[in-house]
């Protein structure tokens, strides 16, 4: 991919949700620009979902979307993370993370009704989030002394 000038991201915060055979995903869509921010958010949702299953997400950083993770915290090996980066990829976004809170409910979904239920829940966040386009701006700095410079009449 080629380098642009602008990129798309989400101005607030969302949430989404889903029920899933007894179990419960909630989702949120955060706007974030560092690492230490995407660690902060997810301490939070930690502290304020504790009796969760899982806290599954994925992110996306840089106006050219070099920096990206995706981690599934105890489900089967890519069955919620990459699902969820899935969602924020296909709508070309980046500076963003999104969070899947799986409250389990009982009944056991397979790799196919997990991978469903994240990429489900993940949407419904995005879907409820609003998209802008941010542009890039380089500012350029020239120092020189005046005795470099011509005087042209």
């Amino acid at each position: 991919m080629l380098f642009t000038d602008s990129y798309f991201t989400i101005v607030n915060s969302s949430e989404g949700g889903l029920k899933e055979r007894g179990s419960k995903f909630l989702s949120y869509a955060i706007p974030v620009m560092s690492e230490q921010q995407i660690k902060e958010h997810l301490l939070r949702l930690k502290k304020s979902h504790p009796s969760a299953s899982h806290h599954c997400y994925a992110w996306q950083l840089g106006p050219a979307k070099q920096a990206y993770r995706a981690n599934d915290d105890g489900e089967p090996a890519n069955s919620a993370g990459k699902p969820i980066l899935s969602q924020i990829q296909a709508r070309d976004l980046t500076n963003i993370m999104v969070v899947v809170v799986r409250y389990f409910g009982g009944t056991l979904l397979g790799v196919g009704g997990l991978i469903n239920a994240y990429k489900q829940a993940a949407r419904e966040a995005l879907d409820n989030a609003v998209v802008v386009e941010r542009f890039i701006f380089f500012q350029y700095s020239v120092a020189f002394n005046f005795n470099d410079t011509t005087l042209m009449i």
